[in-house]
């Protein structure tokens, strides 16, 4: 017997789906299991039937569904709701669809502020008004998919990674449990940890070299007590897959926050100021907190417009 799948993506970059081929071998053993019966990315079946016949848009249904990307449209909500609708579990992959990723950064700004800066008052575009002949309303912010429907399981990530898709699918053909792990970044993190900052050590450019080209990660000092902005403090972990080593850390590269936050109701700029202050670096080195701890979810409300300065 096979599972039917059916997948969507909405305001996305397309990662996630390149994810899901990066499975590679793994792949072939769960393929004879699976019938996708809607997947864009993978074979031509249209929402208004094959040549633009039907009147209302339709998601056949299956015993999965799987959506990639944000609410960003009128349109992505409602396809997010037709698919809801026709499958028994809805999984959320990457952290766009479950907390609304990089779009979600567009919060922080009111629909008249984007449609000023980039059709009005940009000084690249000839200017014009709102665009909408054939384009579907954008809604009045971002949003993660659970915020329209209910989401039976997330798999978070920018992109997320081949082992958790494979987890998760196997869990639900042989009707066993998936779980997140609700550890940090940091509790992966094999470099060495002093719980202070460096001497003299200022918030640096992420650029610079955090250490010399061949040193071993156990015996470089935590990036962040040296002075570079690393959100491992307030990430959940994941992202290191079967090696166990944070994907950013093992390049000598910060943690961006692209797994998300820890909890469902977690705040990381919040978490991140105390983080930071624990071990004497100022947060006010950082000019702009809320999208820089929210990168990858601004969904949920945790970015909103900034209110006017006062005159």
């Amino acid at each position: 017997m096979t599972v039917k799948v059916a997948q969507e993506w909405l305001a996305i970059c397309g990662g996630c789906e390149v994810t899901i081929l990066d499975i590679g071998e793994p792949l072939l053993d769960l393929l004879p299991k699976l019938e996708f019966v809607h997947m864009p990315v993978l074979h031509d079946h249209k929402l208004f039937g094959q040549t633009g016949e039907a009147t209302k848009m339709e998601i056949p249904q299956a015993d999965v569904g799987i959506i990639s990307g944000s609410i960003h449209t009128e349109e992505n909500e409602e396809v997010a709701k037709e698919m809801r609708a026709n499958v028994k579990t809805l999984i959320a992959i990457g952290s766009c669809a479950c907390y609304g990723g990089v779009p979600a950064l567009r919060n922080l700004f009111t629909l008249n502020d984007l449609f000023e800066a980039v059709y009005r008052g940009s000084i690249s575009t000839e200017e014009a008004e709102e665009p909408k002949v054939e384009l579907p309303p954008l809604t009045d912010r971002v949003m993660a998919v659970s915020e329209v429907v209910k989401v039976d399981f997330q798999l978070p990530g920018c992109p997320t990674t081949p082992e958790i898709v494979v987890e998760a699918l196997t869990a639900l053909l042989t009707g066993t449990t998936f779980k997140l792990s609700d550890k940090s970044v940091c509790d992966e993190c094999p470099t060495r940890r002093e719980k202070k900052a460096a001497d003299g050590a200022g918030l640096m450019r992420p650029l610079k070299m955090i250490c010399q080209k061949g040193t071993d990660l156990t015996q470089t000092l935590c990036f962040i007590e040296q002075g570079f902005l690393c959100l491992g403090p307030v990430t959940r972990v994941g992202c290191g897959g079967k090696a166990k080593i944070p994907r950013c850390i093992k390049a000598f590269m910060p943690c961006r926050g692209c797994f998300g936050p820890l909890r469902h109701d977690a705040n990381p700029m919040v978490d991140m100021m105390g983080a930071l202050s624990t071990i004497g670096i100022r947060p006010t080195q950082i000019l702009d907190r809320a999208a820089t701890f929210n990168r990858f979810a601004g969904g949920r409300n945790r970015l909103r417009p900034m209110p006017a300065p006062r005159k």
